[in-house]
C-alpha cells in the first residue's frame, strides 16, 4: 500500500540514539542501518517529531539496580511487568545523544521519555504505567495532525508501544518496518507484528512512501 504523506501526517522518529546502535550499551542488531532510511523519509514530511530515551542514573529499569537479577530478565514493578535493561541512555552521556548522522534539522519537537526514575517509558505517548502522558497526543491534536508514521528503534518495544498508544488515542498509524530494527527478545518481533495487526496499524516499507 503506497503512502502519500498528507499535510496532516507526522513522522515520529523513535530513539535513534548511540546506545541503541552498534557499540552502544543496549545495541539493537543492525540499528545504525535505519539512519539513512529515516533521513530519506524525513525529507518527505513537513512535520517530524523525535523521541529520546533520557534516563537518570540509577533508573529502576536498570539491571544494575537489582541484585541477583540478569539483563533482559522480567520482573514485576508496581505498574506491571518490566524488562531489566543494561544501563543505557543516561542523561548527559554520549550514549543518550542522537546519532551524528541523523540529519533531520526540521524536526519541530523532541519528546524525552524515561526520565522518571521509578517508571520506564517505551511509548512516545505514555509512561509504562499507561496513565502518565508525555503530552505528545495533545501536541499533535493542537497541530491538526491525524496520521502518525513511525520509524526507529526498537521495532518490538518503543516503536510497537508508540504505535499502539497512537491508535488508542485515535490517530491513523503506519509503521515503516524497514526503517526499524528489533531486539527480538523471546520472539518479540513476531509478537509485535501480530499485535500491530490486531490494533489496526498499517505496516509498510519505505519504498511505499511517495515523495
Amino acid at each position: 500500500m503506497a503512502l502519500n504523506p498528507p499535510d496532516k501526517a507526522v513522522l515520529l522518529v523513535v530513539d535513534v540514539q548511540n546506545d541503541f546502535c552498534p557499540g552502544g550499551a543496549l545495541a539493537v542488531p543492525d540499528g545504525d542501518a535505519v539512519v539513512p532510511i529515516v533521513n530519506r523519509l524525513a525529507q518527505r514530511f513537513t512535520d517530524v517529531v523525535l523521541t529520546q530515551d533520557w534516563h537518570p542514573a540509577g533508573h529502576e529499569s536498570f539491571v544494575s539496580m537489582h541484585d541477583g537479577k540478569s539483563a533482559f530478565e522480567t520482573i514485576v514493578m508496581p505498574y506491571g511487568a518490566q524488562v531489566l535493561w543494561p544501563d543505557h541512555c543516561v542523561q548527559g552521556t554520549p550514549g543518550a545523544e542522537f546519532r551524528d548522522d541523523l540529519a533531520i534539522p526540521h524536526a519541530a519537537l523532541v519528546i524525552r521519555k524515561g526520565f522518571r526514575r521509578a517508571v520506564d517509558s517505551y511509548s512516545a505517548f505514555y509512561e509504562n504505567d499507561h496513565t502518565t502522558p508525555t503530552g505528545l497526543a495533545g501536541y499533535l491534536r493542537e497541530r491538526g495532525l491525524t496520521h502518525v508514521v513511525i520509524a526507529g528503534l526498537a521495532f518490538d518495544f518503543c516503536v510497537r508501544y508508540s504505535a499502539e498508544d497512537a491508535r488508542r488515542e485515535g490517530f491513523a498509524v503506519t509503521v515503516v518496518e524497514d526503517a526499524c530494527r528489533g531486539i527480538d527478545l523471546d520472539g518479540s518481533v513476531a509478537a509485535t507484528r501480530a499485535s500491530l495487526a490486531r490494533h489496526g496499524v498499517t505496516v509498510i516499507t519505505s519504498d511505499e512512501v511517495n515523495a
